[in-house]
């Protein structure tokens, strides 16, 4: 019961944000974002439609997708969404607070990027492209990024022809502030590498991660290669997960003890479980005061 209330609250919060990024900033300047949501604004724009109802009747083939694709869990959430932001930008009144277009452009995508994506986290869908994009990609093989960009210049393409080239460029610049603030809010503001190790001081680096950074790893077994120096022998291969506030300091680290190690760094979407330190939390913090956990010696080999 917790879980679902904490759910809701989330939600009507993440509703109330994109109301405001479409009420305040989008909708009366005429600039489009993308999506079905982008849909509403350019056919509003177009024939003078209340934005409220068209909002509603673009979602609703989106939602038949839902209803067959997804989860009833997840199609009950998102119809009472977008019922919600339809209603709440039917009757609320706010006033837009500049007139600035980058201004608009960019905090009209942050908070519509805000509350879609509080909105995804907890469930829900705000905007249909997404649902097409999973409809697509299940019946076609086509990625679902691959969908919504191409269902997005579509759009942006069409904004140009029927209103103007300005707004489909500042159009562009919202669709792309929105859609870098989901990421944000799903993955949240820490970001995560991982780091691929071959050295012949394996066991070195190893503890000196651990007892350095204090970040978890894991060894796999290297049955053989072959590399610049010729025949590769047996080897175990480091494999651990580091913010990336400490990446600098772990190259540092690695180099110190090994200057001819391979390393291989990747981005990483999701972690979850493991040790690994997340700075944005209080025990996260403490991390970085070095003077409280580490020795001289060690902040000397952070500094080089």
């Amino acid at each position: 019961m917790k879980r679902i209330l904490s759910e809701v609250f989330q939600i009507s919060i993440g509703v109330l944000l994109a109301s405001i990024g479409l009420k305040m900033f989008l909708l009366p300047n005429g600039f489009v974002d993308g999506g079905a949501t982008g849909i509403a604004i350019l056919l509003s724009e177009l024939f003078h439609f209340d934005i409220s109802y068209t909002l509603l009747i673009v979602s609703i083939p989106f939602l038949i997708l839902a209803w067959f694709y997804l989860s009833k869990r997840i199609f009950i959430k998102s119809v009472i969404s977008i019922l919600s932001l339809a209603i709440i930008i039917h009757f609320e009144n706010f006033s837009a607070i500049t007139e600035d277009k980058l201004l608009i452009a960019i905090f009209g995508g942050l908070f519509l990027g805000a509350g879609i994506g509080l909105t995804i986290k907890n469930g829900a869908v705000l905007d249909g492209s997404e649902i097409l994009g999973i409809f697509l990609n299940d019946r076609l093989g086509i990625s679902i990024g691959k969908v919504v960009l191409f269902f997005n210049a579509i759009l942006f393409g069409a904004t140009a022809v029927l209103l103007s080239l300005e707004v489909a460029m500042y159009s562009i610049l919202t669709f792309i502030v929105t859609a870098k603030v989901i990421d944000l809010m799903i993955e949240g503001f820490e970001d995560f590498v991982g780091l691929m190790i071959v050295s012949e001081k394996t066991n070195e680096i190893n503890n000196e991660l651990i007892r350095v950074v204090g970040t978890g790893t894991t060894l796999y077994k290297g049955s053989g290669g072959f590399g610049k120096r010729g025949a590769q022998t047996a080897k175990d291969i480091i494999h651990t997960v580091i913010n990336r506030i400490d990446i600098r300091r772990t190259y540092n680290l690695i180099n110190a003890i090994d200057k001819n190690a391979f390393i291989i760094e990747f981005d990483v979407n999701n972690i979850r479980g493991g040790m690994y330190t997340k700075y944005f939390s209080r025990e996260g913090l403490k991390k970085l005061s070095p003077t409280k956990h580490k020795k001289t010696s060690d902040l000397s080999d952070e500094t080089k």
